[in-house]
């Protein structure tokens, strides 16, 4: 409900001009507390104002010099996935009510009435054609049926919406309709090799909402082959279309390129398809200025190429006796386990005598305790109850440098590790450490 609700309301938004106003009525009240509202441009979005919600509604007037355009509302954090999205012509108000299960929908305001109902009913659309192929139907004029509906409603919407902003998202938005009967094999090549047709990928309205982020991010993921794929086929189909993306909008600002490319480096990151983030972060991401365009997302970034699945693990030395030792240099175990922890943390001082225990049982498992402390003297006393165990310390603790190396923000943190010293897990707590060993 969460995706689908996302799809309608990114791609309802540009709106503010004159005195007219936005309001709107949020469910279940208590859960909604505030609101800032950003107007969006191409890759980057610029703060406007804000305003309370008060048992469920706020009602606000933009600032006179407000242009019409895409507007966003946030509600929550994070602020890249709790928002609404509303077009605003400056010629009318805005009124809608959201609810947390169903999504928003508008009382007022043409623009966004129109766009709302034109998205659900192309949806609905679609889906009733996609089920003729998936039912391997094969009745003609059934299929003239729903190509014929489908290319009606495209016209209308975008004869009804001629003048007005929704129009850009409406006309670019037309579908792929065949003019015949189709086997789905034809289909799902000719809806690949015309998912371009209508995408005007220059247009600044389209370049301000997540529209085309989004239209461009279904293509890399979904225009693939109708057949059996291993994984890594899939990801090599996958970069395949992220290359044909690039050649799209490489004219485009620097700032839109970086909202496309982020947007396939997440999803592909967040579906374990370590090769293709890889690929997207090396080939296009790392080549764009990114801690000029968004920090924050460039510090996501750099974290996670530093400390995501599938990266080698960050060095780290030691003194073991009179001996120096390297995580990199370690070749004694086919599993390493990384416990960032304290002397001073009644966490750890419970759970890591439990983990030294429970290892008695696997020999080919090796833990390196990184011991965050202010000075050695608790740490020397605890960790020689840990003999297992290999012992490095980091001191000035949260500001030390294996900490700020690892983003460390709670003990303890552990990393599990492959023979080679690649990140395979990253545990949440101790239970699910030992659940992945078992």
């Amino acid at each position: 409900m969460k995706k689908l609700f996302l799809l309608l309301i990114m791609l309802q938004g540009l709106g503010l001009v004159a005195q007219q106003t936005i309001s709107g009525t949020f469910t279940p009240a208590e859960d909604y507390k505030f609101l800032l509202i950003y107007q969006l441009q191409s890759g980057s979005k610029n703060y406007i104002t804000n305003a309370s919600i008060t048992n469920g509604t706020f009602s606000l007037s933009l600032p006179e010099n407000s242009q019409p355009g895409m507007y966003r509302l946030v509600y929550a954090i994070p602020q890249d996935e709790f928002y609404i999205d509303v077009i605003y012509n400056g010629k009318e108000d805005v009124n809608f009510t959201f609810n947390s299960g169903t999504g928003v929908s508008f009382s007022n305001s043409q623009e966004n009435i129109i766009m709302n109902s034109y998205f659900q009913t192309m949806s609905e659309l679609v889906g009733k054609l996609l089920n003729y192929y998936i039912e391997r139907k094969t009745d003609a004029s059934e299929f003239a049926k729903h190509t014929k509906e489908l290319r009606e409603v495209q016209n209308t919407y975008e004869e009804r919406s001629k003048g007005l902003l929704v129009h850009h998202f409406i006309a670019a938005n037309r579908p792929y309709i065949p003019s015949k009967n189709e086997t789905v094999e034809q289909y799902v090549a000719n809806k690949k090799e015309h998912y371009f047709d209508h995408l005007t990928l220059d247009n600044k309205i389209l370049q301000s909402s997540d529209f085309l982020v989004s239209k461009l991010s279904n293509y890399v993921f979904t225009a693939l082959p109708l057949k059996q794929m291993t994984s890594a086929e899939r990801q090599t189909a996958i970069e395949e279309n992220i290359k044909t993306v690039h050649q799209k909008i490489k004219n485009v600002p620097e700032s839109f390129q970086f909202e496309v490319y982020y947007k396939i480096w997440k999803m592909s990151n967040e579906g374990g398809m370590n090769s293709t983030a890889q690929f997207v972060y090396k080939d296009y991401l790392e080549k764009l200025p990114i801690e000029s365009l968004d920090p924050e997302k460039a510090r996501q970034l750099v974290l996670e190429q530093r400390l995501g699945i599938g990266a080698i693990a960050p060095d780290i030395e030691w003194n073991s006796g009179n001996a120096q030792k390297k995580l990199s240099s370690l070749n004694s175990a086919e599993t390493y386990i990384l416990a960032f922890w304290s002397s001073t943390c009644g966490h750890c001082l419970q759970e890591l005598p439990r983990l030294h225990q429970t290892l008695k049982d696997y020999g080919k498992v090796k833990v390196i305790a990184v011991g965050l402390e202010e000075d050695k003297t608790t740490w020397k006393t605890e960790s020689d109850k840990l003999p297992d165990f290999e012992h490095a310390i980091a001191l000035g603790k949260w500001d030390s440098e294996y900490a700020e190396t690892y983003a460390i923000e709670k003990t303890p943190t552990y990393f599990v590790l492959d023979s080679e010293k690649r990140i395979i897990f990253k545990p949440e707590d101790l239970k699910e450490l030992i659940k992945s060993l078992k």
